[in-house]
């Protein structure tokens, strides 16, 4: 019988799925801290930082709900982000994150937060512009108006890359919570 060994590549997976883990419980920790309830608008990573929030006991005291908006008409129709934009700018970009970070706000009246991430996972879609691995990110906090934007670009499979999207999107809601407001 042969010695089974886990692939590196899934050891890597898990290491990288029990950080964002360990990320969530952080936010939700601030979250409950701050009395304060988060929505996320989710298209590259598919409903993982929901999913990493709702792993919790009692995180519905903290967790307002999740919406993936993986297509264009999704996105048009539950977050209400403008075809303009989309034409314009492409579902992987700054203004769309935003305006799906602020349509997330007002379909999620009691939350303070919002997180949006759009990007390419690969390991096809990616141009010279728009590589696979970009992300764009923004949380928005509607007691105080604003909303951080950034963008990153990942490397490794398509799940290392919807991984590390997750993490750095909860890292981001974990910094908005630790700013002064």
């Amino acid at each position: 019988m042969r010695d089974m060994q886990p692939s590196p590549l899934l050891s890597d997976e898990a290491t990288l799925h029990a950080a964002m883990l360990r990320e969530a419980e952080r936010v939700l920790g601030l979250l409950q801290a701050a009395s304060a309830r988060v929505v996320t608008a989710e298209s590259c990573t598919g409903g993982l930082v929901a999913s990493a929030l709702t792993h919790f006991p009692g995180s519905s005291d903290m967790t307002e709900g999740g919406l993936v908006t993986y297509s264009n008409t999704m996105k048009k129709n539950l977050l209400g982000v403008p075809n303009e934009i989309l034409a314009q700018h492409g579902a992987v970009s700054e203004p769309t994150v935003l305006a799906m970070a602020r349509g997330a706000l007002s379909v999620a009246s009691l939350a303070r937060l919002s997180v949006a991430i759009s990007g390419i996972a690969g390991p096809g879609g990616g141009s010279a512009a728009k590589p696979v691995g970009l992300v764009w990110f923004v949380v928005a906090d509607r007691l105080s108006g604003v909303a951080r934007a950034e963008k990153q670009v990942f490397s490794g499979t398509r799940e290392q890359i919807r991984l590390q999207a997750a993490q750095h999107a909860l890292t981001m809601v974990a910094a908005s919570l630790s700013a002064p407001v």
